[in-house]
């Protein structure tokens, strides 16, 4: 004690001593790193604008110009190579974590000693005329190598021959219209339907389902090339060689085929090839539009039944069975040797911890790998990606960190059946069931270059308007305005012209798994074509070997403007979700939905108006589950403007009811046939994989449901929907009330 007291008196008598100690703890407090610290109000005001301000057109250029120099197909080295790159760059960009995650999926290549192609024989057999085995390079790639010719991965070996049928599209209308109204029986021919307006591979189902023994897919000029437009290169148009690659599995959301449901890692079980899910039974090829006009040219039978059935080939457009008049006697013969095989594929996984909620996390996720060069898809995608990485990476640096958890993903065979990120989610289902607020698409980030797309939960509707209003238009004529005037001006919603459109959640890119199974709220944003006037698929080059860096530079978007606007946009999404203190969800905005889609699938039940009556179907549990739910959601809402925003676990438990509204929405028993399609309010359409589809097992079972045997049974199923649809609806009403 004699010895402190000392001590103590010593500090006492020297006051000198003492100020110098406390001004040097003083400073030392104030100027200790602040990156582990939650975020201070004040000094991280502006990270907003400094996220922006960070993000530059001439990056996502380089990016692009990089990362498309060579094939990247899923399962090449190429596509490891360029995954490892990736991996690295983030490291550098200053994530805490970044790996490779690997699984071992069914992919599937053409056999590079047996050509695929299509053939026309005479009566003796020979081969008087052969497709294309490839497509001529664009000029400055004709050295590259790694180039796969065109091909339908997953497609049935075989060598078919047979007469000829033209299925139009291939919908299931055009089989309908050739089978009910026309008498043409598909059973053992070889059908040709032309690329567009819904997903191959339910093109491919459908020709099935009519007994086709074979299918070649082909890009009509009428649907892939715009009018007065050169073809590439000196156009953005389709040459007449090209031909559109693409999967046409049928999986329904199942993942890797030999492992629906389950990760495909080196312990889970597979099942043999042939018994794997979605695989179609009959070969499948794809052609350019100078090879199709050969085989349409000669084609006999009934003249195409209206205008809709016709192209711009110089053709007739003839429906067959088989060629006419002299020609009579020959047939189609196909030549398919693709093979399917386990090959091992990689994601890569970046991590951005967050301070206060690190058991919260945000997805920005798209995929890598492309049919060939990948110019717009997905690379558009990456490119933006990552610059968003570089972005949130420099604000860490700086001693930023979001609130919740940001994890980056760069998919791997999305290509092939979004594999590399169902299978993602298949792993870590149980966690991201608990712990993901939202996933963000990062896919290719343009499709055109005159408006933006949105594609969205209803929960985030309020937040993309409010965020497009504070991003500035990159749009000619548009200058000093903002994004949403733009959108607004150029796509309003068909429903309230005082909004922009948003469309629906289909299929047909990596948020899937999240939002369709996990139900995890999920958006995708990119900028598109006029809708209005352009006629033509998707884009002109779409998955051909003309998708190169040129293609956007000299015709889609040569400031890069447009794709720095879509980084913006998908970068303030990212951030709003990861560091808002009340998730940016407006549960007012389902309701709302949820009202149109209820009146919407009763209107068109309302067709059948008899058959509701004398089956006794009502729509009423819906509509009073819909009013139940719109209810609960503005009560939510008001109780929310009143919550303490001090109070950790008042917020905390707001957060976590607005969480799990989307995840309320699923039944775990899935869609019928569709078992891995969970969500009840949105699942792609049966009919086109593409389009998102409302009260889809309503829809489903009401679909050509006046041509069903069992009538009772089938009125029946429609009952036990609307039954599963109201439960839903009224549990997610019941998750939003004040929680006891």
């Amino acid at each position: 004690m004699a010895g402190s007291r000392a001590t103590l008196c010593t500090w006492l008598g020297c006051p000198g001593l003492l100020g110098c100690f406390l001004l040097g703890f003083l400073a030392g407090w104030f100027t200790k790193p602040t990156e582990k610290a939650t975020n201070p109000e004040g000094v991280y005001q502006n990270v907003r604008q400094k996220l922006i301000a960070e993000m530059k057109a001439e990056n996502i250029k380089q990016f692009l110009r990089s990362f498309t120099k060579l094939p990247h197909l899923a399962g090449t080295e190429q596509n490891l190579f360029l995954a490892k790159q990736i991996q690295g760059q983030w490291k550098e960009f200053g994530l805490d974590s970044t790996e490779l995650v690997h699984y071992d999926v069914l992919l599937s290549y053409p056999n590079e000693m047996q050509p695929n192609y299509i053939s026309i024989i005479d009566d003796q057999g020979n081969e008087i005329f052969n497709t294309s085995f490839f497509e001529p390079p664009p000029q400055g790639y004709e050295n590259i190598t790694g180039i796969l010719p065109p091909y339908n991965a997953f497609s049935a070996q075989g060598v078919p021959e047979a007469d000829l049928v033209y299925v139009n599209y291939g919908r299931t209308e055009d089989f309908f219209k050739l089978e009910r109204e026309m008498g043409i029986n598909c059973t053992g021919k070889i059908v040709i339907a032309r690329y567009g307006k819904i997903f191959r591979g339910n093109k491919v189902k459908n020709a099935i389902l009519a007994g086709a023994q074979g299918i070649i897919l082909y890009s009509d000029p009428a649907d892939y090339c715009a009018p007065g437009v050169d073809a590439y290169p000196a156009g953005w148009n389709l040459p007449g060689g090209g031909a559109q690659r693409g999967n046409v599995l049928n999986l329904n959301g199942a993942g890797d085929p030999l492992t629906p449901g389950y990760p495909a890692k080196e312990y889970t079980f597979r099942y043999k090839v042939k018994e794997g899910v979605g695989i179609p039974k009959i070969p499948v090829h794809p052609i350019g539009y100078h090879d199709a006009e050969v085989l349409l040219r000669a084609m006999g039978g009934p003249a195409a039944p209206d205008s809709s059935w016709k192209g711009s080939l110089n053709v007739p457009y003839n429906l067959g069975p088989g060629f006419a008049h002299s020609f009579s006697t020959r047939k189609v013969r196909m030549h398919v040797q693709t093979n399917n095989q386990i090959t091992r594929i990689y994601n890569v996984i970046g991590i951005l911890k967050g301070a206060m909620e690190p058991d919260r996390y945000i997805i920005l996720g798209g995929h890598r790998d492309s049919w060939v060069f990948g110019g717009i898809d997905p690379t558009t995608g990456v490119a933006v990606l990552q610059e968003i990485v570089r972005s949130f990476g420099k604000m860490k640096m700086e001693g930023w960190r979001p609130k919740r958890t940001i994890i980056f993903a760069s998919w791997d065979a999305e290509e092939f059946g979004l594999l590399g990120s169902t299978e993602w989610a298949e792993e870590n289902a149980r966690v991201l069931q608990e712990r993901a607020v939202a996933y963000i698409n990062t896919d290719s980030s343009i499709e055109g270059n005159y408006t933006l797309r949105v594609d969205c939960t209803p929960l985030l509707y309020k937040l993309v308007y409010n965020l497009t209003k504070e991003i500035s238009s990159p749009d000619e004529g548009y200058e000093n305005k903002s994004l949403y005037k733009s959108w607004l001006e150029k796509d309003p919603a068909t429903e309230n012209n005082s909004y922009p459109r948003i469309n629906k959640l289909g299929s047909g890119s990596d948020f899937e798994a999240f939002f369709q199974r996990l139900g995890i709220a999920s958006a995708r944003v990119r900028y598109t074509k006029n809708r209005k006037t352009d006629k033509f698929s998707n884009y002109p080059v779409y998955h051909t070997v003309y998708e190169t860096f040129e293609l956007v530079e000299k015709f889609y978007d040569p400031t890069f403007r447009k794709q720095l606007t879509v980084a913006q946009l998908r970068g303030r999404l990212v951030y709003e979700l990861a560091d808002s203190h009340i998730i940016p969800f407006d549960c007012r905005d389902y309701g709302e939905a949820l009202k149109g889609y209820s009146n919407r699938i009763y209107k068109w039940a309302k067709k059948y108006e008899q058959q509701l009556k004398s089956y006794e179907v009502s729509f009423d549990p819906l509509f009073s589950a819909v009013v139940n739910f719109s209810n609960a959601a503005a009560e939510f809402h008001r109780r929310l403007e009143q919550t303490d925003t001090n109070d950790v676990v008042a917020v905390r438990i707001v957060n976590d009811q607005l969480l799990l509204v989307e995840r309320a929405f699923i039944d775990p028993l899935g869609l019928p046939d569709r078992k891995f399609y969970r969500h009840v309010i949105f699942a792609p359409s049966s009919h086109n994989k593409y389009a998102g589809e409302s009260f889809p097992g309503i829809y489903d079972a009401l679909f050509d449901i006046e041509s069903k045997a069992d009538q009772h049974g089938a009125w029946e199923e429609v009952k036990r929907q609307i039954s599963i649809a109201a439960f839903t609806v009224q549990a997610a009403a019941e998750t939003l009330k004040e929680v006891a």
